[in-house]
C-alpha cells in the first residue's frame, strides 16, 4: 500500500489537510445549530409570554380553556417544526463532517 517514505508523507499530509476540513465543517454546523436553538428558546419565550399574558386577561373558563388550547397547538407544532429543522441540521453535519474523508477512503480501499 505505501510505497516509500514520499507515499507515506503525502499520506499524512493529506489526511492532516481531510482533517482540517472537517473540523472547520463541524464548527460551522455547531454554530448554525447553537443559533438555531437560541432562535427557537426565544420563540418559545415570546410565545409562552404572549399566551401568559391572555390567560392573565382571560375572563371566563372558556376563554381559559381557548387560549390554552391554543398555545399548547402553537407549541407543540413549533417544536415539531424546529426539531425537523435540527434533524436535517445534524444530518448535514455528518455529511459534511464525512465529506473530506470519503477521498481518503476511496483511496485506501482502491489499493
Amino acid at each position: 500500500m505505501i510505497k516509500n517514505l514520499d507515499d507515506m508523507q503525502k499520506l499524512g499530509k493529506d489526511n492532516m489537510d481531510a482533517s482540517m476540513k472537517s473540523f472547520g465543517a463541524v464548527s460551522k454546523s455547531f454554530q448554525a445549530i447553537a443559533v438555531e436553538a437560541a432562535d427557537y428558546a426565544k420563540k418559545a419565550f415570546e410565545e409562552g409570554t404572549a399566551a401568559t399574558e391572555k390567560l392573565a386577561a382571560a375572563k371566563s373558563l372558556d376563554k381559559v380553556m381557548e387560549v390554552q388550547a391554543d398555545y399548547l397547538k402553537t407549541a407543540y407544532e413549533g417544536f415539531v417544526a424546529r426539531s425537523a429543522k435540527a434533524s436535517q441540521l445534524y444530518a448535514n453535519l455528518a455529511q459534511e463532517l464525512y465529506k473530506p474523508f470519503e477521498s481518503q477512503w476511496t483511496k485506501a480501499t482502491a489499493k
